[in-house]
Formats: C-alpha cells, sequence, structure tokens
C-alpha cells in the first residue's frame, strides 16, 4: 500500500540536559535529529524523543513560526514522536520544548532550526560523464592509528584477522585523495561509515548502530564534513553509501522498540531467502515473498519494518539530514529490493523534492535484465510501480564480463555475451543511468575471474569504460589486486598495499609497484583521462554489430566524432574488413588508436592482436 509522507524523522545521538535534573519521572536521552534547517522545502519535520518515561509528558512549544501540530503516544512510554510545521518566515535560532506533567514536574529541550546555505559544490549528483572508484574504508589506508581501538567501541583491532577491523580510517582516504583523482576516478563511493559498535565482523559498515553517527574508529562527523569538502577541492564527487533495510542488533532502538512492529518478529530466528526475484514474479507464492520482505540477512541484522509510518519517516529524515549537513552528491542504497518498495519510492521522491540535482544508485543484486530494470525509475512496468531511483546496479552486465574474456566462442558466449546484454536494453528506462562494473567489494576481483591473463584485464576495462553507463572501479583493480569470494570477504577485501605505515611495499607509489602494476594503472589512467572529457562515450549514441568469429565491434558517436571500439576475443591475430561497418564508417578516412597512437587507414583492412582491444578516434 502506497503511503504519503508529509513530515521527515531525524536521528541524534547527545548527552542529557542539566535540565534533565528538574524532572524525577521523566528524562531525555536522544532527540533525532540534533537539529535541523530553516528553508526546507518540506516544512514538515517529525522529532524523535527518547528517555524513561518521556511518553508520559505532555508537550507545548512557543516560537515563531514553528507550530506543534501532533504529539504521537507509542506502546513504550519511553518514546514521543512530535510533528511540528516549520513557517516558510521561520528565522533560524533556538527554541524551547516545554515537557511537563501535572504535578508540576517539567523539562526544557532547547532544540536549533539553522539556516540552509547553498554551496555550489554541493549536491552535483552523478551521471555517465562519471567515473566512480570504490573503496572499503577500513582496508584502504590507516592514518591514525590512536582510534584504531576506541575505549566505547566493542571490537579491537586485528589486522592479522581478515574478518577484523584493520584500522582503516577517513583521514587514510583523504591522505591519498591524490592516487584517486590522478588515476582519472571523479567521484568516490566509499563503503559505510556509521558506526556499527557491534562484538565481531563490524568493519564492513552494515550493521549499524547509529544512523547519525561516524564510527570513531574512521573518525567522527566532522572528519567525515573534511573528507567532502577535500573531495570537492579536487574535483571529486562523493557517494553514501547507506541502509534502509536492516541494522545492528545492538542499535539502542532495538533494543527498547519504541514499537512492536518496528522491526519484523517471528517467534524464531527467520532467515530472509534472497530471492528478490518473487517481488516481481507474477506467480510468486505469498510465503516466498514474505520471507523474501521480512525474513532476517543476518541474525545480528534487525530487519527494519519500513511501512510503520514512524520508521519510514525516521528513514527518510534521516538521509536528507546527511544531505544537507555533509553537501554530498550522491547516494549509494544497499539492498534496494529488500526494503518495502512504496516506502523506497517515497524516500527517494523526497530526496529529489529538495535536491533535484541529485542521484541515487540502488543495489538489485539480480541475474536477469528485465527484474533488474524493474527498480529502475519510469520503467514501464505492468504493477505501475515507480521507484524514483535513477540508477541501478547492472549485475547481468557484470556476470557477462565475468564470463565472457574466458570462454570459447559460440552464438551466446564468449564475447556474444557483451552484445545479447545491450539487446535487452529496450528493458530499462534510461540504461545509460546503469552503473556498470567488473567487481566490487562482493564478489570475486576482476583479476580473479579472468584468471590473472593481462591481456582479458585490457580488455575487459577497455569495454566497460567505452559502452553506455555509469562506470564503477572497485579499490586495487589498477594495481591488479586479486581475491576468490568463496575464500571469505576477506580475501576480496584485502588492504591496499601502502596504506599502513608498516607495509613492505607502498602501491601508491610508482617506484614500489611491479612493472605489471604500473603497466595497468597506466592503461587504466590512460583510459580514464582519455574518457574525462568524451562526451561522445558519456551521452553518444551506440551502435554494434553482430559478434562473428571472436570479433565484436561497436561504436559511440554523436554529430560532432564518433569512436569504434574493436574487441578481438581469439587468441589469434584477426584481419578486420571495414566494409560491413561502412555506415559508421563512410564520413571518415582514418583513426587513431588512442593507446598505441598507431594511425588506422580505414580504406583497408587492418590487423587486431589476438586478445585485445582497439578505441580508435574516427578522423
Amino acid at each position: 500500500m502506497i503511503f504519503k509522507i508529509h513530515f521527515y524523522v531525524v536521528l541524534l545521538f547527545i548527552t542529557l540536559l542539566s535540565t534533565n535534573s528538574f524532572a524525577s519521572g521523566f528524562n531525555i536521552k536522544k532527540v533525532e535529529p540534533m537539529f535541523w534547517w530553516t528553508g526546507m522545502k518540506n516544512p514538515n519535520l517529525q522529532l524523535l524523543i527518547y528517555g524513561e518515561n518521556i511518553g508520559t509528558a505532555e508537550v507545548s512549544i512557543n516560537y515563531d513560526g514553528v507550530s506543534l501540530k501532533k504529539v504521537n503516544k507509542v506502546d513504550n512510554q519511553n518514546y514521543l514522536f512530535i510533528d511540528i510545521l516549520i513557517s516558510d518566515k521561520t528565522k533560524p535560532g533556538k527554541f524551547q520544548i516545554l515537557f511537563s506533567k501535572e504535578n508540576k514536574e517539567k523539562l526544557i529541550y532547547d532544540y536549533e532550526l539553522k539556516v540552509r546555505t547553498h554551496n555550489p559544490d554541493n549536491h552535483k549528483g552523478f551521471n555517465s560523464s562519471d567515473v566512480i572508484y570504490l573503496l572499503m574504508p577500513d582496508r584502504f589506508s590507516n592514518a591514525d592509528t590512536l582510534n584504531d581501538n576506541v575505549e566505547t567501541m566493542l571490537e579491537k583491532s586485528d589486522r592479522n584477522n581478515p574478518d577484523g577491523r584493520h584500522g582503516g580510517d577517513i583521514q587514510g582516504i583523504i591522505n591519498h585523495l591524490a592516487h584517486i583523482s590522478d588515476l582519472g576516478a571523479t567521484a568516490l563511493w566509499i563503503n559505510p561509515l556509521f558506526e556499527n559498535n557491534n562484538p565481531l565482523y563490524s568493519y564492513h559498515g552494515y550493521a549499524i548502530t547509529d544512523f547519525y553517527k561516524t564510527d570513531l574508529r574512521f573518525g567522527t562527523n566532522k572528519d567525515y564534513l573534511k573528507l567532502v569538502n577535500e573531495c570537492h577541492k579536487k574535483g571529486l564527487k562523493i557517494i553514501m553509501d547507506l541502509v534502509l533495510n536492516h541494522c545492528s542488533t545492538e542499535h539502542w532502538f532495538i533494543k527498547d522498540l519504541p514499537v512492536k512492529d518496528w522491526i519484523h518478529q517471528f517467534p524464531e530466528f527467520t532467515r530472509c531467502n534472497y530471492r528478490t526475484s518473487t517481488i516481481t514474479d507474477p506467480y510468486a507464492s505469498e510465503i516466498d515473498k514474505k520471507l523474501m520482505l521480512t525474513g532476517w540477512f543476518d541474525r545480528n541484522m534487525a530487519d527494519l519494518n519500513q511501512k510503520n509510518i514512524f520508521l519510514a519517516t525516521y528513514l527518510i529524515q534521516n538521509t536528507i539530514w546527511w544531505i544537507e549537513y555533509s553537501g554530498i552528491d550522491g547516494i549509494r542504497l544497499d539492498t534496494q529490493p529488500y526494503s518495502d518498495k512504496n516506502m523506497v519510492a517515497d524516500w527517494s521522491k523526497s530526496i529529489f523534492e529538495e535536491y533535484p540535482d541529485f542521484n541515487i544508485v540502488g543495489e538489485a543484486w539480480l541475474q536477469k535484465e528485465a527484474i533488474t530494470a524493474y527498480w529502475q525509475k519510469d520503467t514501464k512496468n505492468k504493477d505501475n510501480y515507480n521507484s524514483n531511483i535513477p540508477s541501478i546496479t547492472d549485475f547481468p552486465m557484470y556476470f557477462a564480463i565475468a564470463s565472457a574474456f574466458n570462454e570459447e566462442e559460440s552464438w551466446t558466449e564468449g564475447i556474444a555475451r557483451l552484445y545479447y546484454i545491450l539487446t535487452q536494453d529496450f528493458l530499462y528506462a534510461k540504461p545509460e543511468n546503469n552503473l556498470i562494473f567488473v567487481d566490487n567489494h562482493d564478489i570475486n576481483r576482476f583479476y580473479e575471474n579472468i584468471k590473472h591473463d593481462f591481456n582479458k584485464y585490457k580488455m575487459g576495462l577497455a569495454f566497460l569504460l567505452t559502452t553506455r553507463g555509469i562506470p564503477m572501479i572497485y579499490y586495487g583493480t589498477e594495481i591488479l589486486m586479486s581475491g576468490e569470494e568463496h575464500k571469505g570477504h576477506g580475501e576480496i577485501r584485502k588492504d591496499f598495499p601502502g596504506g599502513w605505515e608498516n607495509d613492505n611495499i607502498n602501491a601508491f607509489n610508482k617506484e614500489e609497484r611491479t612493472p605489471e602494476q604500473n603497466e595497468a594503472f597506466d592503461y587504466l589512467q590512460k583510459l580514464l583521462k582519455w574518457r574525462k572529457n568524451k562526451n561522445v562515450i558519456h551521452t553518444g549514441k551506440l551502435t554494434h554489430y553482430i559478434p562473428v568469429d571472436g570479433i565484436y565491434v561497436y561504436f559511440r558517436h554523436n554529430e560532432k566524432e564518433s569512436v569504434m571500439v574493436v574487441l578481438n576475443n581469439k587468441n589469434t591475430v584477426k584481419t578486420l574488413n571495414l566494409d560491413y561497418y561502412k555506415e559508421n564508417l563512410m564520413n571518415y578516412s582514418s583513426g587513431t588508436d588512442i593507446i598505441t597512437k598507431t594511425n588506422i587507414i580505414l580504406n583497408e583492412p587492418f590487423e587486431i592482436p589476438g586478445k585485445s582491444a582497439m578505441i580508435i578516434e574516427l578522423e
């Protein structure tokens, strides 16, 4: 059932105010958010108030431009949800919220409204002109060893444990932004930096214990602001990794639920079946759909019920708070299909109403094109569902790339996989918005998939960076890092060599990389820097030709220029007869291979080496 949300909830972690001592019967432990802004397009705000017996208090507000609409009391008397309306004429400042009882007990809480400012460097979104660099903060670089172990954090650093915390932090990322920008990436996606105060396996960031707080082992909220600002100074956009579907069982509101249906509950632990296809399957049983949507990801990750109106508002406002507070340019939404789809549509709509230039990519880890397309904004779905999320993870393309360069050629296998993936693009509303990748933090590293074959490496990246979509590069791909997922996530999330002071090799420095690593870095860098200013690759049309005998040819073209890409998936040299491609070559007489700078004469056949890619700028 689709519901509308006319107000926002935001979270905050604060200490007890001195005024609390005047109220022996109730107190305030948390108000979320700690502050909000005037001038927001949506004038509604819902405050979550948490404290002992606070639900027994009456509430009043007296401030010009701020109206108390409703006080929502729930089953747990330790919570209140206060709906307020902020007029467009409200002045920034602090106003008092009075909590009182008939016996004259009272408590006054000072709440702040900040002025909303516009920074042209913020909220820019991302698109097919960008190349995103993904990194896992715990495994990238450790600059501040003093925060490796924090007294209030349950898990301590253990770099010898592949599933433990290794100490990477925000300052480590800042210290190596030059590496990322020099490589040629234009945007940075960082796996979650939120607090994950769990006893074990807390480094990955997806079991959140505080939605408003940066994990102290990474840094502070102010450190995150610094990171965003430093990225913007270097021309790097920044994408926050965010989770709506679940949180840690160690989260404070899981330990003291506001209402029973805040999470999905069962008589005993019930795991999700992970079959997101059941959401779109017209023949799916109700039990399969229920287990998909309400089963838990893990014993330590409580499954949140976004149908609960208070929780839904809470999550929407939390996201908007972070966008406004930090100035980020985009969001990667974890496990998009696992959350209530109607709430997700409202969530994304609310974001774009405040930030029209923003962008969101939803993680839809699905095998087939049709069920992937379902989750993208404006797809023509039979049930008329619209997620309002412009970008979607293109796992079907990933699976094709992972297999294409290892297989013998046939009508459907080998290089033909790339062709057939693109022939399904009619299913997507905007396939150019798909996030495309050869690996990420959950799957085999690309160099592992292609069996450490450097020629295949170059072919895969050449295709990734010239086909349609928004390319993403996983940290370490530039230095041929390898690892198999089935050996454990620690294998595909190894530390970047040189990110720790005592590392034997510093792969951030060219002088300490191997010749093959430097060749890989230089190849990727050349592609990325060339792509950065190539509008024809960003937005040009794509015309491709049926692969024949291991040769796949396609063109990216617009009214001003054209680029020809040739992939030879055979091990032997092939001669290319250009007459077949004349509809895309008729206005050109020559071309230049952007990697080798070799001149190509187009009125005669030319050779392409085995297992290689050529990217030819036509002239």
